[in-house]
């Protein structure tokens, strides 16, 4: 997950989360269950040196983004509708089984409200992995490399992007604190007045302002809180974000070669089409994480089955 992903894609489209907004101007929220302690003498950074550190930390990310491709793992959704009042209204959870096909994620639903689905659901969910299955074997090359070079091309305009992040905002060393074991550098982030953006989607940045936990050792981000302080209106007004939205993003250290998400808690108040109003939490855990080999393919089974 990148910054731009995060911002634009969960915030707006409304994925995984929970989280208490805050008013513009209030200060970040901490993190919960850490030791804190004030920056000192010998945690001094500049603006420029943090911004750099931004620059770092979300280039590698976009290289875990690539590495979460060599794993499978489970995804658990649990989204709360509430009232006027922030009450919960109702409560739906899914799980899915992600898996890569042909180099790209798939996602399989397999318990909704915490129970298995019906034979007749889990049988529609194979048939949606066997469409999937049957479309890239009648991939041409030509379609294959296609296929590939977007992807590659969307990397790209994410380090693109990158960098507008660091230019779009004033960076502060708000502390140190240990995060699961690990020492970070806490980092809160508000629009830099003035800022011009470059790329079409920047010109939401100055609607969002974040605290993010880097960790020292590795310079990689191990969490994210971003608050909607203003107004979004996405595809001419079809989606308005109100001020208040929050999103949290945890992520955790696996096999010891990449940071992969762990928790994600989104608070969101939207109006779809200016008639309906929007108004959820979501919290979603990501699990068991399991590498394949590189050369291992999912076939069909009839493919297995003639294999002998």
């Amino acid at each position: 997950m990148h910054l731009d992903k995060v911002t634009l894609c969960l915030l707006v489209v409304a994925l995984p989360g929970l989280a208490q907004a805050q008013e513009a101007g209030s200060p970040a929220p901490a993190a919960t269950a850490t030791s804190r302690k004030d920056a000192g003498p010998a945690e001094i950074l500049t603006n420029d040196q943090i911004r750099e550190l931004i620059r770092q930390a979300a280039e590698k990310d976009i290289e875990n983004d690539k590495k979460q491709r060599d794993y499978t793992y489970i995804e658990h959704e649990e989204e709360h509708k509430l009232d006027g009042k922030g009450q919960v209204k109702s409560t739906e959870t899914r799980t899915y089984e992600i898996m890569v096909l042909y180099e790209e994620p798939v996602r399989k639903l397999t318990a909704r409200d915490d129970k298995p689905l019906s034979d007749k659901d889990s049988r529609k969910e194979d048939e949606k992995i066997q469409k999937v299955i049957e479309k890239r074997k009648s991939e041409s090359e030509e379609d294959r490399n296609k296929r590939l070079q977007k992807q590659e091309k969307d990397r790209e305009e994410d380090r693109a992007f990158v960098k507008e992040i660091a230019d779009a905002y004033n960076f502060r060393l708000a502390g140190v604190e240990e995060w699961e074991g690990r020492s970070t550098y806490v980092i809160d982030a508000d629009p830099r007045p003035g800022y011009e953006p470059h790329m079409k989607n920047a010109k939401f940045l100055p609607k969002f302002r974040f605290r993010t936990w880097v960790d020292k050792a590795e310079m990689q981000w191990v969490k994210l809180d971003i608050q909607c302080i203003d107004t979004v209106s996405v595809g001419l007004f079809l989606v308005r974000l109100h001020k208040g939205s929050n999103i949290q993003i945890e992520q955790t250290r696996i096999n010891d070669e990449v940071w992969l998400p762990k928790h994600v808690a989104l608070k969101l108040d939207a109006r779809v089409a200016l008639l309906k109003g929007l108004n959820v939490s979501e919290d979603v855990t990501y699990r068991d994480y399991k590498k394949f080999r590189a050369e291992t393919k999912i076939v069909p089974m009839g493919e297995v089955q003639e294999s002998h």
